[in-house]
């Protein structure tokens, strides 16, 4: 009797056994909002298709299909894009900042979508697998994966990168690049930008990766914080996973208590709060503000001495401002009329149209067609000049589109 009940209880325990891990893994697992746990099961395929914003039929499709041809005229075989280059001594820089050289292998993503060309994105595909090599990942030191340039790990690397397969993905649909999932790169830059939170509200703006890692308490980008929280705000769209929304607004909710500034990186977080998810009435006050400061400075941005550079920054900043309002159903048609003025001032050195009266060479103009040189002073064509031409262009069309 006794050697029949042994078989009996190993079989019922076995029985129960099998029955805990089906209940278990049949069970709906709750998603928890922490960095830990999320960063252990990342986000590898987007789910949805992209949703992009009508443009505008406008003679300033020319323009951006203009920049994207410079940069595709100046792009190395092995995929190089040019960093800096001086159209009159054809004088190069010799120290690039590779985060400057992947928002030029974004604006070619933007150009391929506004031109309908594949030429473009082909050209930042190749660009794209020659910076992809400077991503750093190093679990022992820090979490996620960041951009390795000059020396350290700036946050601005991580949001550019996501940036990048963020655009290349509003212009392909696609994440996978050769068989290499992009998305899990951009996941994996976004819990770097968590990981880089100060306790205080922001971001650290700077990791060195070396030895034990450290961030910099001391360095500061103005631009990186508005950057961080567009970029949570990308991964947001591309992944349908609220983790990033929720960081993005915790950020933004510290950032709205700071002094206004010309912030462009934060005028478009506005704008893609407002059509990926709600705006508050403190948010478009704060995108007001920033507008009112940058139309408020404009007899002085637009001087002949001023920068063209910082003069995109401020159409994409003003654009941003009104799709935000436009989204929101707020008063926008205030802006257009200031970001035309802007517009015209960078045209005029989007070359070969120039307003210092340069003497023009058939080898100038074979070589920089639709670069957007600095100043007459510095007549220097740099590739985050593009990038914000394009982007500040695009979103114009995109809000103009908005409106018809």
């Amino acid at each position: 009797m006794r050697k029949r009940i042994i078989p009996i209880l190993i079989g019922i325990f076995a029985l129960a056994g099998i029955a805990y891990f089906w209940l278990k893994s049949a069970a709906p697992q709750t998603q928890s909002s922490s960095f830990e746990s999320i960063a252990s099961t990342p986000t590898a395929i987007s789910s949805h298709a992209p949703e992009v914003l009508p443009l505008a039929n406008s003679p300033l499709k020319a323009s951006i299909t203009a920049a994207g041809d410079y940069l595709v005229r100046q792009q190395l075989a092995n995929g190089e894009l040019a960093y800096q280059v001086n159209l009159q001594t054809n004088d190069r820089s010799s120290v690039p900042s590779y985060i400057r050289l992947m928002g030029g292998t974004s604006a070619l993503y933007t150009v391929c979508r506004v031109a309908g060309d594949m030429i473009y994105c082909d050209a930042a595909d190749r660009a794209l697998e020659q910076y992809l090599p400077n991503l750093l990942t190093d679990p022992e030191h820090f979490k996620g994966t960041c951009l390795y340039t000059n020396g350290a790990c700036p946050l601005g690397g991580a949001t550019v990168t996501i940036d990048a397969i963020y655009k290349r993905w509003q212009a392909t649909g696609t994440v996978l690049l050769n068989r290499h999932d992009l998305l899990a790169d951009a996941v994996n830059s976004g819990y770097f930008i968590v990981s880089m939170r100060r306790p205080e509200g922001g971001f650290y703006h700077s990791f060195d990766p070396h030895f034990a890692g450290t961030v910099d308490p001391n360095y500061f980008d103005p631009t990186f914080n508005g950057e961080g929280v567009a970029a949570l705000l990308q991964l947001y769209e591309m992944t349908g996973n609220d983790f990033w929304l929720e960081q993005a607004h915790e950020v933004n909710a510290f950032m709205v208590t700071l002094p206004v500034t010309e912030d462009s990186g934060h005028a478009y977080a506005f704008a893609l709060f407002a059509r990926t998810d709600t705006i508050g009435k403190e948010d478009l006050d704060y995108a007001k503000s920033t507008a009112d400061l940058i139309i408020a400075g404009q007899i002085r941005s637009l001087n002949p001495a001023n920068s063209s550079i910082a003069t995109t920054t401020k159409i994409e900043a003003l654009s941003a401002a009104a799709q935000a309002f436009a989204f929101a159903d707020s008063d926008h048609e205030w802006l257009d009329r200031e970001i035309k003025t802007f517009i015209t001032f960078v045209q005029a050195r989007q070359f070969p149209a120039n307003d210092c009266n340069f003497d023009l060479t058939k080898d100038m103009l074979e070589r920089y067609s639709g670069g957007l040189f600095n100043t007459c002073e510095d007549p220097s064509i740099r590739v985050d000049g593009i990038q914000h031409w394009v982007d500040g262009l695009t979103m114009y069309l995109e809000y103009q589109g908005m409106e018809k």
